[in-house]
């Protein structure tokens, strides 16, 4: 999420414009998943309810690739690291780091807010449909015990601060994993993909076959395939097929049906979770799980197809490069709007087929519009509000 400056050569900075266009359909698509939230976790009954939850599944699950687009982006830029850890720590942490507690407690103080403004509680559920029955208390001990928790964990209110305690992880580990990546060849690089191909399967394993397996057990967590599985597959997916040039027909060609395949596992799968009559929360998010393999299937379609979007338009490459500049800022505010922005777009009479993509362009808009004025009012001072 930060500027794309980066040149492969090393030789003079370069902005990439097609990581651009992948950086805005890793941002859009974020806010659109966060807009379904209210579609899969509806709250109470509705005369509709079959299609309010089957929208929210169609789409829900064509949005998959949101997340791992960004890290993708993250190792196709930044492996192998050009500088010493110490001096990448400190250029990427604290800018992660500062907008990441600001908003964190924002976030966690909202049902305390509405309550010194009198607002029904309902309120709450209408900005995020995850919440429960605790924060709607409307209590300052409730949003406090949330805020004391932040360097464990996000709370309910913060459900997309998950990604952040993720990035922070992936950017104290890049520059280790870079000393390998850096000195490996091309085909180690890839017999670990494959690697981590296999661990992709694994969330299946367990949840239909076994909870154990390669050696995992009631004292062990960390099977033999631990240390590839997880985002860091990612990490070196994007820096792999940076390099990769396939033809536009042979992209077409391989990934429109990877892309199907990926798409009917996860949405046939979603709908047959969501359909038994009791479910954890885990198996609901099953096939919705990142690191699966369904997912990649929908990935690097559109990570190998946005490689051939070719912007001339100068006004709509600087658009996209002050989405690069404010998408992580974006990425911080967006989760205020989403809800509002269904339930906006259900009081205007949309029809329900494209209730989520308009709120989400709705959310989209105006989270970017507060980015850009912070950015505009405070200055440089603004890394330390919005990254």
């Amino acid at each position: 999420m930060k500027p794309l400056v980066m040149n492969l050569s090393n030789q003079k900075n370069q902005h990439i414009v097609w990581l651009d266009v992948v950086r805005f359909i890793a941002m859009f698509t974020v806010v659109c998943c966060h807009c379904t939230d209210p579609f899969n976790f509806y709250p109470g009954t509705a005369p509709n309810i079959g299609e309010i939850k089957l929208w929210g599944a169609i789409y829900g699950s064509v949005l998959r690739p949101c997340v791992p687009l960004f890290v993708m982006i993250t190792g196709a830029l930044l492996l192998p690291v050009r500088s010493d850890a110490s001096t990448f720590y400190k250029k990427r942490i604290p800018r992660v780091f500062y907008p990441f507690l600001i908003w964190s407690v924002l976030y966690n103080l909202f049902p305390w807010i509405t309550g010194l403004l009198g607002l029904n509680p309902q309120i709450i559920l209408d900005f995020f449909p995850y919440a429960g029955e605790e924060v709607m208390q409307q209590s300052f001990s409730v949003s406090l015990e949330y805020i004391l928790m932040i360097p464990f964990n996000f709370s309910i209110l913060a459900v997309h601060m998950w990604y952040i305690y993720l990035l922070i992880g992936l950017y104290l580990y890049l520059p280790v994993f870079s000393a390998w990546v850096e000195k490996a060849s091309e085909r180690a690089k890839l017999m670990f993909l494959l690697a981590w191909g296999v661990t992709l399967l694994l969330p299946y394993y367990y949840q239909f076959v076994s909870n154990y397996l390669w050696g995992t057990c009631s004292w062990n967590s960390f099977g033999m395939l631990y240390a590839f599985a997880g985002f860091n597959g990612y990490l070196l997916l994007g820096h792999y097929l940076r390099k990769l040039d396939w033809s536009l027909s042979k992209t077409l060609a391989i990934g429109i049906p990877m892309f199907v395949v990926g798409y009917a596992i996860t949405f046939f799968g979603f709908r047959y979770i969501s359909s038994l009559p009791e479910y954890t929360d885990e198996m609901y998010e099953l096939f919705f799980t990142y690191c699966s393999i369904n997912v990649v299937m929908m990935t690097i379609p559109v990570f190998m197809l946005a490689k051939k979007v070719q912007i001339r338009s100068e006004k709509v490459q600087k658009a996209l490069a002050n989405l690069t500049l404010c998408g992580f800022g974006v990425y911080m505010v967006h989760y205020f709007l989403t809800g509002p922005s269904v339930e906006l777009v259900r009081a205007l009479g949309v029809p329900a087929p494209v209730q989520i993509p308009v709120a989400a362009v709705i959310a989209f808009a105006v989270s970017w519009l507060i980015v850009w004025v912070i950015y505009r009012c405070c200055g440089k001072k603004a890394k330390y509000i919005v990254g």
